[in-house]
């Protein structure tokens, strides 16, 4: 059974390959290095997620996105208006550097991203010195967890830890938006 953890304790079990739950804006998310094959292959298992959907990744600052999208990619008014809305809860899909895996990216060459505004999320994100994947807390098609204890209900003998912390108060996951473009992806 999966047990509550503390951040540095996550931040640990994520360097060793570890799966981890953690509360986000709006609900709590499903999270791992994204640099790990494995790690990445048995969240998706754990979720019942096709690696064709690409995942969502998240940070505490554009800088640990960096190694991840091609930020020459964007004019500069486009990097303007993306950084205008982080830390916060839109998600930009942006062109993937050619170095990103597959595992990461999906069936396409652009990946979502997002600096987020959660503070346990944030300092899970410091704490680990790189960005994590981020998908909802649930099985697909079920409805994502918003509380610890419904994270342990669902998932708890699957995944190796919770992060104790309450979601932020957004109810809904967040806006996607073309990073090239801004065309609403998900509103």
């Amino acid at each position: 059974m999966s047990r509550l953890v503390t951040i540095n304790q996550a931040a640990q079990i994520i360097a060793e390959g570890g799966v981890v739950a953690y509360p986000t804006e709006a609900v709590f998310g499903l999270g791992c290095d994204p640099r790990h094959p494995d790690a990445v292959q048995r969240l998706l298992a754990i979720k019942q997620r096709p690696v064709e959907k690409g995942l969502i990744l998240i940070a505490a600052s554009y800088g640990q996105l960096l190694p991840y999208v091609d930020d020459t990619a964007l004019t500069p008014q486009r990097r303007r208006a993306v950084l205008s809305r982080w830390p916060g809860p839109t998600t930009w899909v942006m062109p993937a550097k050619a170095s990103v895996p597959d595992w990461v990216t999906g069936q396409f060459e652009s990946l979502a991203v997002r600096v987020t505004e959660h503070p346990v999320a944030a300092d899970l994100c410091c704490a680990f010195g790189a960005p994590l994947v981020s998908t909802s807390a649930n099985l697909t098609g079920e409805p994502p967890a918003r509380t610890a204890d419904e994270v342990l209900q669902a998932l708890g003998d699957r995944i190796d830890g919770v992060v104790i912390g309450d979601v932020g108060g957004r109810e809904s996951p967040s806006t996607i938006l073309d990073a090239l473009t801004e065309q609403v992806l998900r509103s």
